[in-house]
């Protein structure tokens, strides 16, 4: 489904033509949803960056929301994951800045003083020295509403819940019938039963591991 044929069938449901500031803004609530009730490896996001000697602190991409997960290589290749810890932790178990070494842990320590959207990781202990990172993390992929051919990864493989979802948005903001939006909440929440199976379920195992699906037999 794309973006104008996403806005035609809002259009014939609802039978009202939105400006189109309105059904952007419905449309891209209804992907922030999904995007936060489904995890989609399509949602995920590879970086690498590089540590500074002596420097704690390690920039988060631009558009990183969340983490799943912060390795640290050295000169031969050799892959250490990083746990995940709160500032304090950090802080109280690396007190003195100047005792460096491979890190270990990383949290995220908020904004950066010239930037406040940006946000910082602390490490501990302080690299001793350049080391490759490489962060895997959950972002918002680019929304249908921007895309330059209209069409995103959502709307090509589950445009059920990216339709529901927006009617649902939609139909709230025109006020509307209560028993037409709880008509709308359960298509859209059918259709995300469909979305997290696949997400959460399907991408997320193989026959090998997990057998084939089975349905009970009475």
């Amino acid at each position: 489904m794309t973006y104008t044929e996403l806005v035609a069938a809002v259009q014939g449901y609802l039978e009202n033509t939105f400006e189109t500031v309105d059904i952007n803004t419905c449309i891209k609530q209804a992907e922030q949803r999904v995007f936060n009730t489904v995890q989609f490896p399509a949602l995920r996001k590879n970086m690498t960056g590089v540590t500074s000697l002596g420097n704690k602190y390690l920039q988060c991409p631009v558009d990183f929301l969340a983490a799943y997960s912060m390795a640290v290589v050295d000169g031969s290749g050799a892959y250490s994951y990083l746990l995940n810890k709160d500032v304090n932790f950090i802080r109280e178990a690396y007190p003195t800045p100047t005792s460096t070494g491979l890190p270990k842990y990383y949290a995220i320590f908020g904004p950066r003083s010239d930037t406040e959207d940006e946000l910082t990781f602390l490490l501990g202990p302080t690299p001793n020295a350049s080391y490759t990172v490489e962060l895997h993390y959950f972002y918002y992929p680019e929304s249908i509403t921007v895309a330059a051919d209209g069409r995103t990864w959502l709307g090509d493989n589950l445009d059920s819940v990216l339709l529901y979802g927006t009617l649902v948005e939609a139909y709230t903001f025109l006020k509307g019938e209560a028993d037409l939006v709880q008509l709308y909440t359960g298509r859209y929440n059918e259709a995300l039963m469909l979305a997290k199976k696949l997400g959460d379920g399907m991408e997320k195992s193989d026959f090998y591991r997990n057998g084939t699906p089975r349905v009970p037999v009475a």
